[in-house]
């Protein structure tokens, strides 16, 4: 009864950055940022229609910051439900579309590119989708509680109430990747890495196009799918057969094997990926060329130098 009640928060990330899909257009007219939004769409309605009490979250994340497309910034779907039309759809997920495709739509028509800015924020889009999930966890609970205080003097909503308490949300992050990796990213993409490990949020990504180094990492740490689709015309069958299941569910099918981690580290003076590199002792910032002080600590580093070996004197007989 606990599993068939518990409640399952899927928050979407997807990468709109404009330069990437500008010249994917190019490439392939077949399969556009739109295209793949619907895509998305059809996924977060099958989560959404799989139960009552599923939640979800779709967040945009381009080159100079990240946006929510659904919910509303305020936290109130409801609000965004209520835009729904009729012509016997379901009021959630028609809500939910229209407000996700009105939103990519403003998004797309007031980004500003400059040359200098082509990478996407991926990881704050990360760490606003961990700092979604937290704060949604928290409501969850609070709700939870207001309503044993409440009602307590009725037995029947008491005891309802009373196995909710213990219960926690399911929650896990599906990127679906376009532009490539950024090193300059690399420390904040592996403090969120680690924080939701902390928090057993599992974290998949779908790649579109070249593989990253830094969501292989992630899939692997926190125990989700990594895949680089084949064919991007087949977005949907993708998201609907490997990321819909959750955990559990993935157990029981037969699923893409994993693919090879690249866990090397990027370099804090080049950003660079290396595979052998110089570590401080203290910080411990990773350096592709070896340097006497560090520029993250400032920590200088005694260095014993060769002795110098001094030469004998040439001693002269006399003659």
């Amino acid at each position: 009864m606990a599993s068939e009640e518990e409640v399952s928060l899927l928050v979407i990330v997807v990468d709109v950055n404009p330069i990437w899909w500008g010249q994917q257009g190019q490439r392939e007219p077949q399969f556009t940022l739109p295209k793949c939004m619907d895509s998305v769409m059809v996924m977060a309605n099958a989560h959404v229609a799989m139960s009552r009490i599923n939640k979800l979250a779709v967040i945009a994340s381009h080159c100079k910051d990240s946006h929510f497309l659904y919910p509303s910034p305020g936290g109130d779907s409801a609000a965004d439900d209520a835009c729904s039309s009729g012509d016997g759809k379901y009021e959630l997920l028609s809500g939910a579309n229209a407000v996700i495709a009105d939103r990519i739509r403003n998004l797309m028509s007031n980004i500003e590119v400059t040359g200098g800015s082509t990478d996407t924020m991926l990881a704050g889009s990360l760490a606003k989708a961990l700092c979604y999930i937290n704060r949604v966890s928290k409501e969850l609970e609070g709700i939870v509680f207001h309503e044993y205080f409440s009602f307590k003097l009725s037995c029947v909503i008491f005891f309802h109430v009373f196995f909710l308490v213990g219960q926690e949300v399911k929650s896990r992050i599906l990127v679906i990747k376009a532009a490539d990796d950024c090193a300059l990213q690399y420390m904040n993409f592996m403090n969120v890495i680690f924080a939701a490990q902390k928090q057993n949020i599992l974290i998949d990504a779908c790649v579109l196009e070249s593989d990253s180094g830094l969501l292989q990492q992630a899939c692997d740490i926190t125990g989700g799918l990594y895949l680089k689709i084949p064919q991007k015309a087949a977005l949907a069958q993708y998201l609907l057969w490997v990321f819909l299941p959750d955990a559990e569910q993935r157990s029981q099918l037969l699923l893409p094997p994993p693919a090879h981690v690249d866990y090397r580290a990027a370099c804090f003076c080049h950003r660079n990926l290396i595979q052998i590199g110089y570590v401080c002792s203290v910080c411990l910032s990773i350096f592709c060329n070896f340097s006497p002080i560090c520029t993250t600590c400032e920590t200088a580093f005694k260095m014993q130098l060769p002795q110098m070996v001094k030469g004998k004197k040439k001693k002269f007989k006399a003659s």
